[in-house]
């Protein structure tokens, strides 16, 4: 318990290694399950909600360790420790989607969600390794971000429209407004709006502060843009 628990460890987070390869298939596999028994899914009242209790268990309870975590080894602090992270605030929409079935909280947790917890998988910034217990947080909470709005999408029959992408882009800005007040006022550096991560990631191609965070938002309308795609194609069949 003490090495899977313990805030310091010797060994490090290796991207692309077998664990983080495995968790990349376990998303996809889920994924990939989830659509191809949609309509199964779709007919099963019962089914659907057990679908929707795994993933909050998903995205609360891991979370909930996370916190307990922090407090066990000593390491909350307001400048690294608070949930305002995208994918935080992403965590916590979905879980609130889940529960209310708000179609307003699906656009954002469909383009916001998915986009920056894909990224996060992909490029993880993460210090902890296989078994570890947030490399383990790490990954089950992101992936239950983006299988939420897939759930939700496949088995509850939600879309998007193109204006979603607009209200999307409102949405973030206004959340880059209220953290960035925030990483000023405690000196941190929430969301990246202060400076890149010390590791490799995307941001790492984007250039200098603070030119990464207009490019940021090119990128951003972009792949919202290919996200919706494939409704705005099966809106022109029908």
């Amino acid at each position: 318990m003490g090495s899977f628990f313990s805030a310091h460890t010797e060994s490090h987070f290796v991207a692309y290694a077998a664990p983080h390869l495995l968790m990349i298939a376990l998303l996809l596999g889920l994924a990939l399950l989830m659509f191809l028994f949609r309509d199964t899914v779709r007919k099963d009242a019962r089914l659907r909600t057990a679908i929707r209790v795994l993933l909050l268990i998903g995205l609360a309870v891991p979370e909930g360790g996370l916190y307990y975590w922090y407090a066990v080894e000593d390491l909350w602090n307001a400048r690294f420790t608070l949930p305002l992270e995208l994918c935080s605030i992403s965590q916590m929409l979905a879980i609130l989607m889940l529960v209310t079935r708000s179609r307003l909280l699906y656009i954002v947790v469909y383009f916001a969600g998915i986009g920056g917890a894909l990224q996060a998988i992909l490029t993880p910034d993460l210090d902890y390794p296989f078994p570890h217990f947030r490399f383990f947080h790490f990954f089950i909470v992101h992936i239950a971000i983006i299988l939420s709005p897939l759930y939700m999408t496949w088995a509850e029959r939600y879309r998007p429209t193109w204006k979603s992408i607009g209200v999307t882009m409102i949405f973030l800005n206004i959340l880059v407004i209220v953290v960035g007040g925030v990483d000023f006022w405690l000196g941190a550096n929430y969301m990246f709006l202060r400076h890149k991560p010390a590791g490799a990631s995307l941001l790492s191609l984007l250039g200098p502060y603070p030119y990464y965070l207009l490019v940021e938002e090119a990128i951003a309308v972009a792949i919202f843009t290919l996200m919706y795609l494939p409704f705005a194609f099966a809106r022109r069949r029908d």
